[in-house]
């Protein structure tokens, strides 16, 4: 089904003046709604032409962010990813820029153009999200939000490096004393489910690296390990693994609120 509706997108598309795409995608965007239309934005950023993606771009933004007048800027930059992969790496410095725009559907569209550079590029992909890892909150979201695609990170040498690159974003919430904002809270929430993924695709290798973090008496990294161990491609891999870890973290939050000395949060 969704390859007859990515199919029939491409018709209509190319059957409209190049003028009337951005009235379209949002015609049919199926916005304001939980899902928008990903057959029709993949459709028409395979098709789209540069001009055109930087033409709606600069169209007055759409401040709620669930409006039909998003679609063509999502569409535009997973387009500007298509062309990044191709190797138009001018774009990248915009893909990063909205990284950390306020609206989520927005943030969303980077992280499927980041995909799209890893589907085409791998090295590429990986050096991005190295980059952008050493960012802001949102960019490190990004970045967390692009590697962790299972389609992706099946490649063993995208997976392990992936692994290294959550390691990284994961200590970096040590350094954040402001953590009631929403970059935080975004940031948190896609390695709540980031570890999940990059482990079902490279275990057991990286068990012993997401085992450290169960130590921590920090409530947020502790959030994101519990996040974590509730996925149920977790729970398929080895249950007992997961029972394990689980009462270890109960153990060692047990001691925190006992306010015994803290236990270290990575092996230096």
């Amino acid at each position: 089904m969704a390859g007859s509706r990515a199919q029939f997108y491409t018709s209509e598309l190319l059957s409209l003046p190049a003028m009337a795409w951005a009235a379209y995608l949002g015609a049919e965007s199926a916005l304001p709604g939980p899902r928008a239309n990903l057959e029709l934005l993949h459709a028409a950023a395979d098709l789209g032409s540069r001009e055109q993606f930087e033409a709606w771009l600069q169209s007055p933004p759409d401040a709620s962010g669930d409006e039909p007048g998003i679609m063509p800027v999502m569409v535009a930059l997973v387009g500007l990813g298509r062309l990044a992969a191709a190797g138009e790496r001018e774009h990248l410095p915009a893909l990063r820029a909205y990284a950390n725009d306020h609206r989520w559907r927005v943030r969303e569209a980077v992280a499927m153009a980041l995909q799209r550079i890893g589907a085409a590029d791998g090295g590429l992909f990986v050096r991005v999200a190295a980059d952008w890892s050493l960012g802001t909150l949102l960019e490190r979201r990004a970045a967390v939000a692009g590697l962790c695609e299972p389609a992706l990170i099946a490649d063993a040498s995208i997976a392990a490096q992936a692994l290294a690159l959550l390691d990284d974003i994961t200590a970096s919430l040590l350094e954040e004393q402001d953590r009631k904002g929403d970059a935080f809270r975004v940031l948190r929430q896609s390695l709540g489910y980031g570890w999940s993924v990059a482990l079902a695709a490279s275990w057991p290798t990286g068990c012993l690296l997401f085992e450290r973090w169960v130590i921590c008496k920090d409530a947020d990294i502790a959030w994101v390990v519990r996040q974590n161990l509730a996925k149920k491609r977790l729970a398929r891999l080895d249950p007992a693994w997961v029972m394990r870890l689980r009462a270890s973290l109960s153990a060692v939050q047990s001691a925190s609120r006992s306010r015994q000395r803290p236990t270290a949060c990575r092996a230096s």
